[in-house]
């Protein structure tokens, strides 16, 4: 299907997209090549006041470390030009109080402090290009894990801290202002879904929230004021925040939400939330964060919080793929607008955070060292010693940048401004789901000479796929149940060009029915709810949520829980047993104090194995060694779960075979 000619090719198309929360409005326009190598539906709901923004906080810190950002010519280009010829018209940056150790050297993260926010602000202004401002009033990354005080703060009570985070709001928007920078918005804290500035207690963090709003009130009455929270996918979790906000009349015009399409709702589910929070608060809505990633590939050397590794959830699973991002953010611009004025827009993170130069982590490293062009530096140890300070290094998220590794702009980068007058290219395969694959010890692997593949319009169809002659590493495919049980990545070609992976799982005999919960029926399992009420307790259809195949035993509740889950295993040979399973979970307090046992009984003995939940995907394996089967060829295996109030989690691949 060939591209059809859009209104002069879709060069210089005048879209005349307004910033609606600030008195200068925002003119751009699209500069996009003729077939731009993406399909994009025409939105009948986008609208022309519609924000389209990105935050590109790192771009200082990573033109200091040599990254060249080119137009759609190829050749080098002003990155906010690029951006506002593409569709956008909104850049969001963060600023930091002090990110900075006593000798100088940067913290990482694109050392954020109010001068580079001007810097950034300045070049964004000279391409019309409003702001938001997203104060995290921390020296350092500010979200659901770390809401730490500034250095100079931290010794402050709630009066003293009040009137510092005043003071350095008003201060630090004046001085913005007077740059030249068109500030719009102003965000007051960042993800302070579990506090900010040091505070946990809401009433001292609403306190904080109403000192920077009267700051900004101060400024300009022109700008809009920004709460901004995560974690939508928790039921009735924004509804609680709103009433708190309410309850303590905190001063704010905008309520805004982090949204990553694989760890959190997706548009269709975030769209309801929103509207229903609109019309419960009288505020206006927006995402204030999402992305998604167009290549497992990782840059840098440094690993990438979304891989091969990662799960997709939610409403829809996006392709890995240019034109995976592409629709990502058709649907986050088509079906928000849809809310009407009640939504302002949303802002994709950090799309130009690419790779520093380099031949190989070490010259990288001393770039982001140099620079801060990493999401840490070593110096960060002066702040955050345990986390920043440890595992210090480069981008984890280069492979959702919407810019390749050199620079040039991806095609998804267009979707902004094409979805409101649509594009075609030619159709063909754009990504291929993973292979899932369970072998006993011993049985030959069998990987598919085809897969189904997502065609880059949506269509599917399968098509032929070459295999690598070994895993990953190194293991030729036919000895792959030699070695134990072991799980083994070996990747592959489909169709000639599009990436694909076969994750082969050598098991072994496993006496347990249904382990996995992957059947519909589950009758051979026995789930008892002591407490009684468990909000959750039930087999989960999610793959992030399970260790093998899509689905797992999962639970949650609002208040304290306890469970058991058994199988009776019959037929068995007399002899000596191993019994295993999966399991992941968190919010269930220290290691130490948990109570989560795997257990056996067999022939009037039972059996057990302490084990605890520490993360999402953090799975652990407890095992049950020497179980002894007598001749009436039966024993029981299960888990015995106790959890706090709000812990959750998930037990998988239960497994009962001989010990050899």
């Amino acid at each position: 299907m060939k591209m059809k000619s859009l209104a002069a090719g879709m060069a210089a198309i005048i879209l005349g997209l307004c910033a609606t929360s600030c008195a200068k409005k925002a003119k751009v326009y699209t500069v996009v090549p003729k077939n731009p190598g993406i399909f994009i539906p025409k939105s009948n709901t986008a609208r022309n006041d519609f924000i389209r923004g990105v935050d590109v906080s790192t771009v200082i810190a990573e033109e200091e470390s040599g990254v060249v950002y080119k137009g759609w010519d190829g050749q080098p280009q002003d990155l906010f030009k690029t951006l506002r010829e593409s569709g956008v018209n909104y850049i969001r940056v963060r600023v930091w109080n002090d990110p900075w150790d006593e000798n100088g050297n940067s913290f990482g993260g694109g050392h954020n402090d109010l001068d580079t926010a001007i810097e950034i602000g300045k070049r964004a202004a000279k391409y019309k290009l409003p702001l938001l401002v997203d104060f995290h009033y921390s020296d350092f990354w500010a979200d659901p894990n770390k809401q730490k005080a500034p250095r100079e703060w931290a010794d402050m009570g709630i009066e003293e801290k009040q009137e510092a985070l005043y003071d350095f709001t008003k201060s630090s928007l004046k001085k913005l202002i007077k740059s030249g920078a068109i500030v719009g918005m102003v965000q007051i804290g960042n993800e302070t879904t579990t506090g900010m500035a040091g505070e946990k207690n809401w009433m001292k963090v609403c306190k904080l929230m109403n000192a920077g709003a009267k700051a900004v009130r101060e400024v300009s009455k022109d700008i809009k004021v920004v709460v901004h929270f995560t974690n939508p996918e928790k039921a009735g979790e924004y509804e609680h925040i709103t009433d708190i906000l309410a309850h303590n009349k905190v001063d704010y015009d905008v309520f805004g939400t982090s949204d990553y399409p694989y760890w959190h709702l997706g548009t269709k589910n975030l769209a309801k939330l929103l509207d229903k929070i609109a019309d419960k608060t009288g505020k206006q809505v927006m995402v204030c964060e999402f992305s998604s990633a167009y290549t497992y590939g990782d840059g840098d050397d440094n690993g990438n919080s979304i891989s091969e590794d990662s799960y997709f959830y939610g409403e829809k699973n996006y392709s890995t793929s240019v034109q995976g991002q592409a629709d990502v953010i058709y649907d986050y611009i088509n079906d928000l607008s849809a809310l009407g004025k009640k939504c302002l827009g949303v802002f994709w993170w950090e799309p130009a955070w690419i790779p520093v130069p380099g031949k190989n982590r070490e010259e990288r490293q001393a770039l982001w060292e140099k620079h801060g062009s990493g999401w840490a530096s070593s110096f960060a140890t002066a702040y955050d010693p345990d986390d920043a300070g440890k595992y210090y290094g480069g981008s984890a998220w280069d492979n959702q940048a919407l810019f390749d590794y050199d620079g040039k702009p991806l095609a998804s980068l267009a979707a902004w401004g094409l979805a409101s007058v649509g594009g075609k290219t030619d159709v063909r395969p754009d990504f291929a789901q993973n292979v899932e694959i369970r072998a006993r010890l011993g049985e030959s692997v069998n990987l598919p000479s085809e897969v189904e593949v997502t065609n880059n319009d949506g269509s599917a169809s399968k098509v032929g796929v070459k295999w690598n002659d070994k895993s990953d590493d190194g293991i030729e495919i036919a000895k792959l149940t030699s070695f134990g049980p072991k799980d083994f990545k070996v990747h592959g070609i489909a169709g000639g060009n599009v990436p694909v992976l076969a994750r082969v799982s050598a098991i072994e005999l496993n006496f347990v029915e249904n382990p996995s919960f992957e059947d519909k029926d589950i009758s051979m399992w026995e789930v008892q709810d002591m407490v009684e009420g468990t909000n959750e307790l039930k087999v989960m259809d999610k793959a992030d949520d399970a260790k093998t195949g899509s689905k797992a035993f999962h639970w949650w509740s609002e208040k304290e829980i306890h469970f058991t889950i058994r199988q009776t295993v019959k037929g068995l040979k007399p002899g000596l047993y191993k019994a295993s399973m999966q399991i992941h979970g968190g919010d269930n307090g220290p290691r130490e104090e948990q109570e989560i046992f795997l257990f056996a009984a067999s022939g009037g003995k039972n059996y057990k194995t302490y084990t605890f939940t520490d993360g999402w995907r953090s799975f652990f394996n407890p095992a049950i060694m020497n179980i002894y089967v007598g001749n009436d060829g039966e024993c029981v295996i299960g888990a015995d779960i106790s959890g706090l109030p709000g812990s959750w989690g998930s037990v998988d691949d239960f497994v009962l075979t001989p010990q050899k």
